[in-house]
């Protein structure tokens, strides 16, 4: 790694909040300076700002070219795998201590594998407040070490568990660097070795001192370590020639065939994949082995799929393992993510997404609600129905009614105005002279950019207008604002 002289760093100082072209042809040379590397990090600062805020207020760190920046996961997801991690830990803690405290008062032992109770936000909460930074915007301008991030409150003596974990993906070390706040030995893999020393640097910079880093194959390493508490793999979704893959079994490293070896070697595993892999095939493929899905979202868009493997519920290593080797465990929880909107489930009880014809239409649709992307990825319409007292508009719409506001709905909310089908007089009635309007369609016979053309309207302003199919078949449009 390139350690930047004090004339780079003078140059980055004054300069990082320029346009990086602009200083590219402009900037004069100067002795000493290293204009490429400034404006890498000048670039990588730039965007660290508004997707690491917490990494860019920390002075030292070293940025890597712009593509890695724009790979890396954003302070969001990295945050949340550690919510996931500690989630794992400290429910498991609190399992076994009411379960001592239980055995006590009846003065008997009991044994039992812990598992996620149906809610787990009361714990999500005490993770989050532990391991998470203020957003305020403060924290953009101040000088901080990382190593202040834990309080020194009794949680956080509770969460940073005396135990180990592994990421044999490293990469840039973001999504490492917020795991590793919650364990007390916590160690680095990476091939690449200008990445080792990047890391090197930059977990120093954030006061990990707990972080070790390892430059090597994270496969071969895996076969070689000692079993810890937790393992992070974010597989390489790249072909031999670059092109983008989404398959498991396509990407590097092939998770499907060390699947044995890291139940093997950890109480968890995190697998980040991509969104675009349909959840429920993932699932099945693991044969068992997966105890939570989780489905993250930011700013409404479907950014990563996680899946945490363990190993089966039964204690009995018989009951565990049939004859054909398959993993027989309980069906995962799975969790839906989007910024502040979190729900989650049990995927046994929801195993369809949808229900046809199951609930009619209220009588009055004052009101229409769009899910957010997790959970359209998810699929758990039947779950959004039941839990909110909405209905669904017609089979593969995902689109709900409903003839009361519903507060803190997963997802954008509208007030309907007007309801019409898509002959000229409903179109005349719903349009009332409106020339612009946002228009969105679901389960339509026209996208919507052919929507707009049909009906001549400019895009923007206050009003949206949803091209749909309801229950009965009938395409109809909705004339709605947004509350």
């Amino acid at each position: 790694m390139t350690i930047m002289n004090d004339e780079t760093r003078e140059f980055v100082a004054m300069h990082r909040n320029e346009d990086v072209r602009e200083l590219a042809l402009k900037s004069k040379r100067v002795e000493g300076l290293d204009l490429p590397l400034a404006l890498d990090q000048i670039a990588g600062w730039q965007i660290a700002r508004k997707k690491l805020p917490q990494w860019a207020s920390c002075e030292g760190i070293v940025y890597p070219p712009h593509i890695s920046m724009e790979q890396c996961s954003s302070q969001f997801t990295a945050q949340y795998k550690s919510e996931i991690a500690q989630t794992l830990f400290a429910t498991a803690a609190t399992v076994r201590a009411r379960m001592s405290d239980s055995a006590e008062s009846d003065n008997q032992t009991t044994k039992s594998e812990p598992r996620l109770s149906d809610s787990v936000e009361s714990v999500m909460q005490t993770a989050k407040s532990a391991f998470q930074l203020s957003d305020s915007p403060e924290s953009d301008t101040q000088e901080m070490k990382m190593g202040t991030w834990m309080s020194d409150s009794p949680e956080s003596d509770t969460l940073v568990a005396r135990s180990s974990m592994v990421d044999l993906t490293g990469g840039f070390g973001v999504d490492f660097s917020y795991l590793a706040r919650g364990f007390s030995q916590a160690t680095y893999v990476e091939r690449q070795r200008h990445l080792c020393d990047l890391a090197e640097h930059n977990m120093a910079a954030l006061g990990l001192d707990q972080a070790r880093i390892v430059c090597g194959d994270g496969v071969e390493y895996l076969r070689q370590m000692d079993p810890v508490d937790f393992i992070y793999l974010d597989p390489a979704r790249r072909g031999e020639h670059g092109s983008r893959t989404y398959a498991i079994e396509d990407c590097t490293p092939n998770v499907f065939e060390l699947r044995d070896l890291l139940l093997a070697k950890s109480q968890y595993t995190l697998v980040k994949l991509s969104p675009m892999l349909d959840w429920r095939k993932a699932v099945a493929d693991f044969d068992g082995t997966v105890r939570e899905v989780h489905i993250v979202a930011t700013g409404n868009e479907c950014k990563e799929l996680l899946l945490v493997l363990g190993r089966p519920a039964q204690a009995n290593a018989r009951d565990s393992v049939d004859g054909a080797g398959s993993y027989q465990c309980l069906a995962p929880r799975v969790f839906c993510v989007n910024d502040d909107q979190r729900i989650d489930y049990d995927s046994a009880a929801y195993t369809q997404g949808l229900r046809i014809g199951g609930k009619p239409l209220p009588d009055a649709k004052r009101y229409l609600y769009e899910p957010n992307a997790s959970i359209m990825k998810a699929g758990c319409f039947d779950l959004v129905e039941e839990r909110f007292g909405v209905t669904q508009v017609g089979p593969s719409s995902h689109l709900f009614v409903s003839a009361t506001p519903v507060a803190d709905f997963p997802g954008r909310g509208f007030a309907i105005e007007a309801i019409g089908g898509m002959n000229k007089k409903d179109i005349k009635r719903l349009l009332n002279g409106t020339k612009q309007a946002n228009i969105a369609v679901r389960n339509f016979p026209l996208t919507a950019p052919q929507l707009r053309k049909k009906l001549k309207l400019a895009d923007g302003g206050p009003f949206y207008l949803f091209g749909t199919t309801m229950q009965g078949c009938d395409h109809v449009l909705l004339r709605t604002s947004k509350i």
